[in-house]
């Protein structure tokens, strides 16, 4: 028996998928990240954006042949990416805006620190000129 090929193939500790971090066993929100949809009658892979354009016009498609509850289905699954698409967007925004408040509180920080080493100056320099003065 060969011990080598025995050995996992796979060489990632177990519990880590590959440096994808999931956020409470969710894929995290990307929009580049592709999707493989099973959906009826059809397999489709692509981003979010692609599955929703594609099953919307599955569901015309099969509108426009007559068959409702199919294109009910792919009018559901187009609904399923879409909603996919608005968390990715809110997601997107909710993490620009913590940026912003991030570094609006980092400049507000730095505009203290100028201000108190200039109170400090002209501490200093005041303090300086009353020694000459008095000497």
């Amino acid at each position: 028996m060969n011990i080598k090929r025995m050995r996992s193939r796979n060489h990632r500790p177990s519990g880590t998928s590959g440096g994808t971090r999931h956020h409470n066993g969710q894929i995290p929100l990307n929009r580049n990240h592709v999707f493989d949809s099973n959906g009826p009658e059809v397999r489709v892979r692509g981003t979010a954006q692609q599955l929703f354009e594609k099953y919307l016009q599955l569901g015309r498609d099969a509108t426009s042949s007559g068959d409702r509850v199919t294109a009910e289905a792919f009018f559901q699954h187009a609904e399923h990416y879409f909603r996919i698409l608005n968390a990715m967007n809110q997601a997107a925004q909710q993490a620009q805006q913590e940026r912003q408040e991030r570094t609006a509180r980092s400049r507000a920080a730095y505009q203290q620190e100028q201000e108190q080493e200039e109170r400090q100056e002209d501490g200093s320099s005041e303090n300086s000129q009353e020694a000459e003065a008095s000497a």
